[in-house]
């Protein structure tokens, strides 16, 4: 019986985790870079999702990156020429992210926390526009966010990867950073 060496160990036990290792991970943002050079413009852009600094999945399309300010309309007496309208409360829209490939179990595991005992799993995420070069155009750091709708693919069986049909997103705010072009 042969002994198996420190490396075929280590592509042993890889083979039998979860998630992959960051230079699958890199290998596979570079793949999807080159088969999004094909397409149109505007499809050359991918949303991607950052927990806690580690890229975890990314999509096609995002929507619901929007908040709404609530105006309070106030009537003075004696004043009839107009109404004092004031800043009320801001509300933020679930944000709904659609066509995703995830690539670790990381957003179902996600999803699934708090399923039974209805304790969900807030956490502080962050949302990536890249371009087809794998820079950041933009990124919106998204606050206490947690899962509420999750909606499968079809599946294939020549592949690894799950695939995502849309992930919407609940939370409790957002901000805008500023424009880079450092990459992902």
């Amino acid at each position: 019986m042969r002994t198996l060496g420190p490396q075929e160990v280590s592509k042993v036990g890889r083979a039998f985790s979860n998630a992959p290792t960051q230079k699958e991970l890199i290998e596979a943002r570079e793949t999807q870079a080159l088969i999004s050079v094909g397409r149109a413009p505007g499809q050359a852009f991918r949303f991607y999702i950052e927990i806690a600094g580690i890229l975890s999945a990314e999509f096609l399309e995002c929507t619901g990156l929007s908040m709404e300010r609530e105006v309070k309309e106030v009537n003075e007496g004696g004043v009839n020429d107009f109404t004092h309208k004031l800043a009320g409360r801001t509300k933020w829209s679930n944000i709904t992210l659609r066509q995703g490939i995830s690539y670790s179990r990381d957003l179902w595991d996600w999803y699934c926390a708090g399923l039974y005992d209805g304790k969900v799993k807030r956490v502080n995420l962050s949302i990536i526009l890249g371009n087809a070069e794998l820079k950041k155009v933009k990124q919106w750091d998204v606050y206490e966010a947690f899962p509420v709708r999750w909606s499968g693919a079809d599946l294939s069986t020549d592949t690894l990867q799950v695939a995502i049909e849309s992930l919407e997103i609940a939370h409790h705010g957002m901000t805008l950073s500023k424009e880079e072009k450092n990459p992902l």
